[in-house]
């Protein structure tokens, strides 16, 4: 079973109504939906904002439903210029850009214990989210998604992160989930769609974010068959 977490209502609502044969569960805040989306079974969960919330959620996933992979989606904002909203940012690393151990000489990021900075995505998943995003006809660009316990506004403060990590995007969560994955030895993959470019801010955001909800869930419904086939094959 594939675990599917999102942060907000509007990432994962249209999910849920479209799963059939479903069961849920809560833990805490948490609220599971299992079941089949598009024909696939999945685990399907709304963690809240913030990157305690995530690993909480993800952490509880990957004990309670044993899922054989686990994958983030939902909105995220720009940190290049070429990306516009709706495109999608296929992430080959998490950072997570709020670690900051750095008075004691550890590079910026470190995060202590699996002392790692870029967490690694996994490359199968990366190479099935491609082919979703092409066949599906959205853009997408590649590159690390940086996360923080924080909504990035300012050029300059996106400019800072995007070259301390070579980061495409910022997001809230996938940075802790990716790090409960690793830690447990659990395939993980971030897809986001971009719902503030990097020249927008928070108003953007407030009008533009579900057209970028609109395009994650186009680019799910060509990657869970391919995710199926893949396992199949």
């Amino acid at each position: 079973m594939l675990g599917i977490i999102g942060a907000m209502d509007r990432e994962v609502d249209a999910l849920r109504s479209a799963m059939t044969d479903t069961r849920e569960a809560r833990v805490g805040f948490t609220r599971y939906t299992k079941g089949l989306l598009y024909g696939v079974p999945v685990c399907l969960a709304q963690c809240g904002i913030g990157k305690v919330h995530a690993a909480l959620c993800a952490q509880g996933m990957i004990l309670n439903e044993s899922v054989e992979a686990l994958l983030n989606i939902g909105v995220a904002g720009a940190l290049r210029p070429t990306l516009r909203i709706g495109d999608a940012v296929i992430a080959r690393s998490a950072v997570q850009h709020d670690m900051d151990t750095t008075p004691i000489g550890d590079p910026l990021g470190l995060i202590s214990g699996p002392n790692i900075v870029h967490i690694p995505c996994d490359a199968a998943l990366i190479s099935l989210l491609r082919r979703a995003a092409e066949q599906a006809g959205i853009r997408y660009e590649e590159g690390a998604v940086a996360t923080g316990d924080q909504f990035i506004v300012g050029l300059e403060r996106k400019q800072r992160i995007a070259a301390a990590f070579d980061a495409a995007a910022c997001d809230m969560e996938g940075g802790a989930i990716a790090q409960c994955c690793y830690e447990m030895g659990v395939p993980y993959a971030a897809v986001r769609c971009i719902s503030d470019t990097r020249d927008g801010d928070g108003r953007e955001y407030l009008t533009k974010a579900q057209l970028a909800c609109q395009s994650e869930e186009k680019l799910l419904k060509s990657f869970l068959p391919l995710y199926q086939q893949n396992k199949r094959g």
